[in-house]
């Protein structure tokens, strides 16, 4: 018997057509596993990005690759809407692509029927999840934070969802849960890029020894050389990287900025490289331009704008601190690997998987999330290091490349390639 893997990886997105961190992640991944001697072959299977109507249908985007036009009408329950897609189009693929493994890093904008399908098809097929996020304990997109104040939840309570969503019952958040696990029981195997992602999920109810702990892989590139400084400069170049949303704090960080007497601000320059800002609320908007306009007639302010993943060393490049103000838990955001990549210490919020990332005062600075007088603060401290700042970047880890990443996962995977025939895990679990 032919003991070498067939991996389908699905996705919520294609990156060609969406930069998150989940898609990022789910697309390297399935280019190593390509490249994996271990490998028999290796697809990528992503939902569509379409402006039309979406039909159901899959097509193939080049060799190895296709898109799935589906979507969820339901996201309380997370139903697909396209349910003749699961038995025709989807079922079709896994019948003629034959899987040993089907890799998935989520069901938002897929659904969760899709399990069920893959085990209908062969219950041989085992099933791998990456959680990026908290979507099956928290209704609010995943983020674990209240609708309308923005304070963090700590677990899941029926009662407090209901507060979040009064449309939905105390009984309805429990009839959720329970369609979510009973998917959940489908899936041999879950990994989570971070500690802290992975004890919400087993105090949401997944057993320990069901979900391990990966890291999502990087580029395998040296280390950037520090900025060159002319004679008295110091360390202080920010720069913040990613999507502009109210989860991700860069109002903090210019309210922060606002805080600091001008003397002293004219000391820091901030560079925001930031996607998206078009597409968030009237209001954060407003709020934003509000804040930004007078950072950047003082030049405190430089605003970049989006980037495409391969000018992100380059950008880099040109700071000296990579900030990540998230006001959410934030599972393992990608931008802290890419600057320890780089070789560029972090400035952080101290909760969630950035607490877990970012050593304090090791790799990196921790800062009490949202605290505005606290960021205001450390943000002036770390303007003027220059020693300080050598120590940090000296004691920076290399991360774990896609092809260790790669590694990781099939040496996970390894008892499956010489027994694709027992019992599978969820048949246990019923």
């Amino acid at each position: 018997m032919n003991s070498k893997h067939r991996i389908l990886v699905m996705s919520h997105a294609h990156p060609d057509f969406s930069l998150g961190g989940g898609e990022i992640a789910a697309y390297n991944l399935y280019k190593a596993y390509r490249d994996n001697e271990n490998v028999e072959q290796a697809w990528f299977l992503a939902r569509a990005d379409r402006r039309r109507g979406l039909t159901g249908a899959i097509s193939m985007r080049r060799p190895n690759e296709y898109l799935w036009e589906q979507s969820v009408y339901d996201w309380h329950k997370m139903k697909a809407a396209h349910q003749d897609s699961l038995t025709t189009w989807f079922a079709d693929l896994i019948r003629a692509l034959k899987p040993t493994i089907v890799h998935t890093h989520h069901y938002a904008h897929l659904g969760l029927e899709y399990l069920r399908i893959i085990k209908q098809i062969d219950p041989s097929i085992k099933i791998v999840m990456t959680l990026h996020e908290y979507m099956a304990i928290c209704r609010n997109n995943g983020q674990m934070i209240k609708t309308g104040n923005f304070k963090l939840c700590s677990r899941e309570s029926y009662d407090e969802c209901n507060q979040c969503f009064p449309d939905k019952t105390a009984e309805d958040f429990w009839l959720r849960k329970h369609y979510f696990q009973s998917h959940f029981k489908l899936i041999d195997q879950f990994v989570s890029p971070s500690e802290f992602l992975r004890q919400r999920y087993i105090n949401w109810g997944l057993k320990p020894e069901q979900i391990v702990v990966i890291e999502n892989g990087q580029s395998d590139e040296p280390t950037l050389p520090a900025r060159q400084l002319s004679k008295d400069e110091t360390r202080n170049r920010f720069g913040f990287f990613g999507q502009i949303n109210p989860f991700k704090g860069l109002n903090v960080l210019l309210e922060a900025l606002h805080q600091i007497p001008e003397d002293e601000r004219n000391k820091i320059v901030l560079e925001v490289h930031g996607a998206n800002l078009e597409s968030q609320s009237a209001e954060f908007q407003e709020q934003i331009e509000r804040l930004r306009e007078p950072l950047i007639k003082q030049g405190v302010v430089q605003w970049v704008g989006p980037y495409q993943p391969h000018e992100l060393r380059s950008r880099m490049a040109g700071v000296d601190w990579v900030v990540v103000p998230s006001i959410w838990w934030e599972n393992s955001p990608m931008v802290i690997q890419e600057a320890f990549v780089c070789g560029l210490p972090l400035v952080v919020s101290n909760i969630g998987g950035m607490g877990e990332k970012v050593r304090n005062n090791i790799d990196g600075v921790q800062v009490p999330a949202g605290n505005i007088l606290e960021w205001a603060y450390t943000l002036k401290k770390l303007s003027s290091y220059q020693e300080e700042w050598q120590t940090l970047k000296s004691a920076i880890n290399t991360p774990l490349s896609y092809k260790q990443c790669a590694e990781k996962h099939i040496d996970l995977f390894f008892p499956w390639a010489s027994s694709r025939l027992e019992k599978p895990i969820y048949q246990q679990l019923i």
